[in-house]
């Protein structure tokens, strides 16, 4: 028995970050496979499930526009963390001392099809089971609950959510188009070590087709 999900996310903006643009955020042309599994992530987890998604639907044609967002310039120190947690010492980001203001591209008007699946893990209690878990997810999402907001990218870019029912069509956006490198997720395996997994993105008829994809380290 099959117990994939499909949902509709849509915002007015969103941005996907490039990597390997460090200093102005420049966004993916289109939703990321480690964004989807945050979405889901957002409106249903539980250590029994592990998501993996199948493929992302591009609904509206791509688009980009140019703001300037405000950031904050420097990260937390370990060692000021550490403190404050053994020490009880005070630790903090003054962001009206740290702000920058930086130019994005991002993408404006979008809306996407999630089609994703999940598998349980060994953190799973005995009496949880994939027909639990799949009719809590769709119950959330049927009613609009969640953990906390999802979001499209960046947390101020909040994206709008529903349940695609079984047998509702899918209108695409755009056709073919080579994406180039994506980020796919990130190895947690050593959490020492943390290392980013790309593929080789590509559009066909409007969908990224995630499965079985190559990924490169």
């Amino acid at each position: 028995m099959s117990y994939g999900i499909r949902l509709e996310v849509k915002g007015d903006y969103a941005c996907f970050t490039r990597p390997e643009l460090k200093v102005e955020r420049v966004s993916y042309d289109c939703m990321t496979p480690s964004a989807a599994r945050g979405v889901l992530e957002a409106i249903f987890w539980h250590p029994g499930l592990v998501w993996r998604i199948d493929r992302i639907h591009v609904c509206r044609p791509i688009r980009f526009t140019n703001v300037r967002r405000n950031e904050v310039g420097v990260k937390a120190e370990k060692g000021a963390i550490f403190n404050a947690m053994t020490k009880g010492t005070p630790a903090g980001i003054y962001t009206g001392e740290d702000i920058q203001q930086r130019a994005a591209m991002i993408l404006r008007d979008v809306r996407y099809v999630i089609e994703a699946h999940f598998e349980m893990t060994d953190k799973a209690n005995s009496s949880d089971n994939p027909g639990k878990f799949a009719e809590m997810f769709t119950r959330r999402a049927r009613k609009g609950q969640c953990f906390h907001q999802p979001y499209l990218g960046c947390r101020e870019f909040p994206a709008a959510f529903r349940l695609i029912e079984e047998g509702e069509a899918i209108e695409h956006g755009v056709g073919d188009r080579d994406l180039g490198l994506m980020l796919y997720d990130m190895d947690y395996h050593d959490v020492r070590n943390i290392q980013p997994m790309f593929f080789r993105a590509a559009l066909q008829n409007g969908v990224l087709d995630v499965r079985n994809v190559e990924v490169l380290r």
